[in-house]
């Protein structure tokens, strides 16, 4: 698939949004825009990725952009939360906006980032993350989500009928310690310190640059900021996992992981958008495939809305089991292939 389409969705926004963080303005605005109606909109004129798809070698680049500018967009955002000339309509226009960047392009950017085997790959994803106050994810994913999902041994993995508002705080406590114990468990094998030592200096380097450049505005701006990541990081998993798990075989393990046991959201420009992070089930079966050579399998469970406007709907929980009940159990009750790809 044409890396462009990528591009196009994504650099757009965050070039709106670096506008807005500098000059104030309307330019925020533009991206908030971008990000949630025109992306609805766009949804219906773009065509999905498809499979089979080869892997572009400006993938990677585009990521590391990605990242490198989601860094400058929090530099220059705690700038501006700290900047008395900015009005209260600039301020929040400009945090909502950045927020669902974070949420719909940095998250899914830098959780592609720490599945790539060059280490300055993952070690940018790890930076990312940390930026977002969230560095504990870059473990707690790679080590407990992708091997215990769909199982209670994932926090991550949503309970039968487990409301959003219930899975937040759990999640959350819980893939901090999961993260941790699993890394602990790697200590006698590693050479340098405990990553969660890097998550937590990264975070404390970021609060303390967000104090230098905008004060405590700036600081209290990243920290609103960090939040709605968090929301949203979470949501994903929320969403992606909800109703869908693994059965224990008679010898006491857990089945493979199939493609029913992730929801998939293929649409047009949220896709890109999302860096495909919707192709969540074939992203399970083979975590290090690259973002772009993604596939939806035709038997995979999909969600009847893109990613975006479902997680609006997993906030309102009688809503969200009306429409996802039934379908779960479908999905669950349907047999599905082992191996992800459709040729």
């Amino acid at each position: 698939m044409p890396i462009w389409r990528y591009a196009f969705a994504t650099l757009i926004p965050l070039a709106l949004l670096l506008a807005g963080a500098l000059w104030g303005g309307w330019w925020a605005g533009l991206a908030l825009i971008w990000l949630t109606l025109l992306a609805a909109g766009l949804d219906h004129l773009l065509t999905p990725p498809r499979g089979p798809v080869g892997h572009s070698s400006a993938a990677d680049p585009l990521s590391v952009v990605l990242a490198l500018g989601h860094v400058a967009l929090l530099a220059l955002t705690a700038h501006a939360f700290g900047a008395p000339s900015r009005s209260i309509a600039e301020q929040i226009t400009l945090l909502l906006a950045a927020g669902s960047f974070l949420g719909q392009v940095s998250h899914p950017n830098a959780h592609e980032l720490i599945h790539r085997s060059p280490r300055a790959l993952r070690r940018l994803g790890g930076v990312v993350y940390s930026s977002m106050l969230f560095g504990h994810h870059v473990s707690a994913h790679r080590l407990v989500h992708h091997t215990h999902v769909g199982t209670p041994d994932d926090p991550n993995t949503p309970r039968p009928g487990e409301s959003f508002w219930a899975f937040l705080p759990r999640a959350w406590i819980g893939s901090f310690r999961a993260g941790l114990a699993a890394e602990r468990a790697r200590d006698a094998r590693r050479r340098g310190p405990n990553p969660y030592l890097w998550y937590l200096s990264g975070s404390a380097v970021t609060l303390g640059l967000a104090v230098l450049l905008g004060g405590p505005g700036g600081a209290a701006g990243l920290v609103a900021l960090a939040l709605l990541a968090h929301v949203q990081i979470l949501l994903s998993d929320y969403v992606q996992h909800y109703g869908l798990s693994r059965k224990r075989l008679a010898n006491g393990k857990w089945e493979p992981v199939a493609a029913r046991h992730s929801w998939n959201a293929p649409r047009g420009f949220t896709s890109y958008l999302m860096v495909n992070a919707p192709a969540h089930s074939d992203h399970h079966m083979h975590p290090d495939t690259p973002y772009d050579a993604l596939q939806t399998p035709v038997s995979a469970p999909t969600l009847p809305w893109s990613m975006p406007v479902m997680a609006m709907l997993a906030t309102m929980p009688r809503r969200w089991r009306k429409v996802m009940d039934k379908r779960a159990a479908k999905a669950m009750s349907a047999p599905s292939p082992q191996t992800g790809r459709e040729t």
